[in-house]
């Protein structure tokens, strides 16, 4: 999925030194203003079979995160670090979450083309570079590069 060169760049380096924690970097963002952005940077337990990280876990791990961008320097200004669980409606950036969550309901959103951009159904799974959906009862097949964005759309009726 397509990040901006300062995404990319923060999630790369995080990722070198989360494996060696046993965390996963769900996603990395760069909002807000110019001058003063936020980074908010979205992890997890690597190991799938654990429950989702705790508030103390993530407050545990900002350290080094912290400590990571300070290294890294992505961002010449001074800018706000959020660092936390992936929620809820978790993004899905990785070919394996898109694996591992067959089955869910997403959103999911293409990048500028032709054609239909955004879809609203069940998550059938990834083969081949090809994500499958279920919308309405129909099959849809989307190339897993022109995915924009993709998060769990949660089930709030229970």
């Amino acid at each position: 999925m397509p990040k901006t060169g300062i995404e990319q760049e923060i999630i790369e380096a995080l990722e070198a030194r989360a494996a060696e924690r046993g965390v996963d970097v769900v996603d990395v963002e760069v909002v807000g203003a110019t001058k003063a952005p936020c980074v908010r940077v979205r992890i997890d337990h690597a190991d799938e079979s654990l429950p989702t990280i705790t508030l103390d876990e993530v407050t545990e791990e900002t350290e080094w995160i912290s400590a990571a961008l300070d290294e890294l320097d992505p961002i010449p200004s001074s800018f706000t670090l959020e660092v936390s669980s992936p929620g809820m409606a978790r993004p899905l950036r990785k070919e394996r979450d898109f694996e591992r969550f067959a089955g869910e309901a997403v959103q999911l959103s293409l990048v500028p083309g032709e054609g239909r951009r955004r879809y609203t159904g069940t998550l059938l799974g990834i083969e081949d570079g090809t994500v499958a959906l279920e919308v309405d009862g129909e099959r849809v097949e989307l190339p897993f590069g022109d995915i924009r964005k993709c998060t769990i759309k949660p089930d709030f009726s229970d």
